[in-house]
């Protein structure tokens, strides 16, 4: 028997986790990379794959998606999957909870969980796990059993629940929850869960650095309030209406308030997700300084950064809103200064009967929430490069530091002992985005008609090319990610 498996032969491997691009080989043994070298002999191995002077990045794990959310799990665990591997991912994390949407039921996650692994074992082109949303009071004594039991060591709170659905204003919050006649998602919920959370990490002083809690911040009254204003005397119906119905400093509002709930309750490791303006990124950064005791990580969506209201259409909806343009430049200001930890995509595939209201052009009549993982890579790779980003600062943003947060230790690099997840990425071959030419089962994109800047050409799984010459193809293999996985030594 050879040395390798698989040399991917004369490529620039980036390394996230040491700030170089090397013209080298990458030897593969069982899954890991076993050597990364100039030269390494091609005699050597079973397989050998020519590289062609393209960029190897680590795989990238795709930390904020939606699998099941609009459709069955086992359908979407499949097809968006797929739709992942087209845009580098070699992980995709995926947001879960009870209620409608999803499995459609409420109840113990000692039973709901279950059923969610029986339904998308098996089916994932990519690796693949979920985060988990307490949502009733009986899930609070069940956090430690996720973690421990069931691989699952990242939460997530709804801020916007309180007088919201997940499309707009909503009057009745049990119906839409599932939740126990009596109990309320509110602010006194989000503090029992971070107790929770808190009492799990103290309990198991190893795994804490690896169990954190990621949290939707919008304000469910403001966006109340707003969203009547602008339904009853503003009268558009377009993205800009959007916007203006779930105000920015909504969100501001919300990550302070999150800010101060997990000083109260000395919980660390916070997770504010999809930032998506200025007055955001404004709030995140004062309650950095605020409580510098507190751990965050700061995440934005490829789509934030890379459309606005005047470039997309109703398809675009999504929570918190695509932002005017100058929310889009403050959002690369903070990328390109360091704020920010990671890219997602934020992907939640919605086929065009289930997004679009009787009105099409009628935003609040629309389902929020688009695909969009396609894109991840070779959007960050494209606009990135072209506003003077390095190329280890783009793998950190969509593969190191997600997978070090999320307790991912054998992903994030291409280095000896990691998973031989790698993504080949052509810098010099853009392409304009077409919905016909993914293969989600979303029949439309919010990027329609932008030039994307680069190109994922090949996706390696564990050494397994899972994406040939832009082409998914062969049976899926990934596998599901009992976190926290053991970190590479």
């Amino acid at each position: 028997m050879g040395t390798y498996d698989l040399i991917v032969k004369n490529v620039r491997v980036v390394r996230p986790d040491n700030d170089t691009v090397l013209d080298a080989d990458i030897g593969v043994k069982d899954g890991r990379v076993l050597e990364v070298a100039a030269g390494l002999e091609a005699s050597e191995s079973a397989e050998v794959f020519e590289g062609g002077g393209r960029i190897a990045f680590p795989g990238a794990v795709d930390a904020h998606q939606h699998w099941g959310i609009y459709n069955p799990l086992e359908i979407d665990t499949e097809t968006e999957s797929r739709a992942a591997a087209q845009g580098g991912v070699t992980t995709g994390l995926t947001y879960i909870r009870t209620g409608q949407y999803y499995l459609n039921r409420g109840g113990a996650y000692a039973e709901f969980f279950p059923e969610v692994r029986r339904l998308s074992d098996a089916r994932a082109h990519v690796d693949y796990g979920f985060h988990v949303a307490p949502m009733q009071a009986s899930h609070l004594g069940e956090v430690e059993s996720l973690v421990l039991d069931h691989g699952v060591s990242s939460f997530k709170i709804f801020m916007f629940y309180g007088s919201h659905g997940l499309h707009g204003r909503s009057d009745d919050q049990s119906r839409f929850l599932m939740t126990p006649p009596g109990e309320r998602y509110d602010y006194a919920h989000f503090e029992f869960v971070m107790r929770a959370i808190q009492r799990t990490r103290e309990a198991h002083p190893a795994l804490a650095d690896q169990i954190s809690l990621s949290l939707h911040c919008e304000t469910a009254e403001i966006m109340a309030a707003y969203t009547k204003i602008v339904e009853s005397e503003d009268g558009a119906k377009d993205l800009a209406a959007y916007h203006r119905s779930r105000p920015p400093h909504s969100e501001g509002l919300a990550i302070t308030i999150a800010s101060y709930l997990a000083h109260e309750t000395e919980l660390a490791n916070i997770n504010l997700l999809h930032l998506s303006s200025g007055k955001a990124l404004d709030a995140a950064m004062r309650m950095q300084g605020a409580f510098p005791h507190i751990d965050f990580r700061r995440e934005v969506t490829i789509s934030h950064l890379l459309t606005d209201i005047t470039q997309a259409g109703i398809g675009a909806k999504v929570n918190p809103p695509i932002r005017p343009r100058e929310d889009v430049e403050a959002l690369w200001e903070h990328v390109l200064e360091g704020n920010i930890d990671w890219v997602v995509s934020d992907h939640a595939c919605c086929r065009d009967e289930m997004k679009f209201g009787e009105d099409r052009e009628d935003v609040f009549l629309a389902k929020s929430g688009f695909g969009g993982t396609e894109y991840l890579l070779p959007g960050l790779v494209g606009e990135g490069r072209k506003r003077g980003q390095s190329l280890p600062d783009i793998a950190k943003l969509v593969s190191w530091n997600p997978a070090r947060r999320y307790g991912l230790g054998q992903k994030g690099t291409i280095a000896p002992g990691f998973d031989a997840d790698i993504a080949l990425v052509d810098p010099d071959r853009s392409f304009v985005a077409h919905a016909e030419d993914s293969v989600s089962t979303q029949e439309y994109s919010a990027l329609e008609g932008h030039e994307i800047g680069a190109t994922v050409t090949d996706v390696f799984l564990r050494g397994r090319r899972i994406l040939a010459d832009g082409v998914v193809h062969g049976e899926p293999t990934g596998r599901f990610q009992h976190r926290p996985t053991p970190q590479v030594s």
